[in-house]
């Protein structure tokens, strides 16, 4: 049955890799991010994409979130699925980075979602059920080298729909937390520095990982699934249960280590 999905960080990466598989699957689509001519580029790559829409915005801005999901709810008068996407990571020292910077990555990765989360479940809930996946990170489960908010926003995250889960359980909507290890994407090119200037370079651990199409396909199969958590990526998933039954030693590797 074809359901209305809007997926937010749909430009580039994983989020246009969902739209691929979402839209082959027969769906209905909303497509945002903020790069508008990359959206009807990936909308382009959709053969008779008159069910894909094209909704850009910037998560930063929180205040014309609210605005932007009622604009949503109207293309096709529902939302389904919401798949958030969209956000941004860290290259920098927690130390020397700006607060401005550390708002900026705060505001897209963690008050972004929350504010389009809780716009859309109300309607969501009057139609009888929905669900919402949220992209987080294995760095949600556990903090590395120069991405201290980074981490932050992702636990952030954890805590939040977690417990709204628990809240509205009873209430027909599934939450699917998702944690992608390295996967191939610009991901590391376009992390914030110190200054909240783009890094510019492409992580060696990023290059050489599981492509966005693998990631998407194993993302698609847990929303439908309705899995609470999943981690997707390499050998650095093992990174949750080290964290959890060998801190110390997972606290050592993590000071020693190259990370990217």
């Amino acid at each position: 049955m074809s359901k209305i999905v809007w997926i937010t960080g749909a430009s580039s990466g994983i989020g246009e890799a969902l739209v691929y598989e979402y839209f082959k699957a027969g769906n209905k689509l909303i497509i945002s991010g903020r790069n508008r001519d990359e959206l009807f580029r990936v909308k382009g790559n959709c053969q008779n994409s008159f069910n894909v829409h094209v909704l850009p915005f910037d998560l930063s801005e929180t205040e014309t979130l609210e605005s932007k999901a009622a604009d949503a709810i109207r293309i096709f008068g529902k939302i389904d699925l919401l798949i958030n996407s969209g956000g941004v990571s860290q290259r920098s020292l927690a130390l020397e980075t700006n607060l401005q910077t550390e708002q900026q990555i705060m505001d897209t990765n963690f008050w972004g979602t929350v504010v389009l989360s809780k716009a859309v479940l109300p309607l969501m809930i009057s139609n009888g059920g929905g669900q919402i996946a949220v992209i987080s990170s294995l760095v949600g489960k556990f903090g590395t080298k120069f991405r201290s908010t980074y981490a932050a926003s992702k636990h952030a995250l954890h805590g939040y729909f977690d417990s709204l889960r628990s809240e509205i359980y009873d209430k027909n909507i599934d939450i699917t937390i998702i944690c992608p290890g390295f996967i191939k994407t610009n991901v590391t090119y376009n992390a914030l520095t110190a200054d909240g200037k783009p890094l510019n370079m492409m992580g060696d651990a990023h290059e050489n990982a599981m492509s966005p199409a693998d990631c998407a396909k194993q993302i698609v199969q847990a929303v439908k699934n309705k899995k609470e958590e999943v981690y997707i990526g390499g050998k650095e998933t093992k990174g949750v249960l080290l964290k959890r039954f060998f801190p110390k030693f997972f606290s050592k590797k993590i000071r020693t280590a190259k990370v990217n």
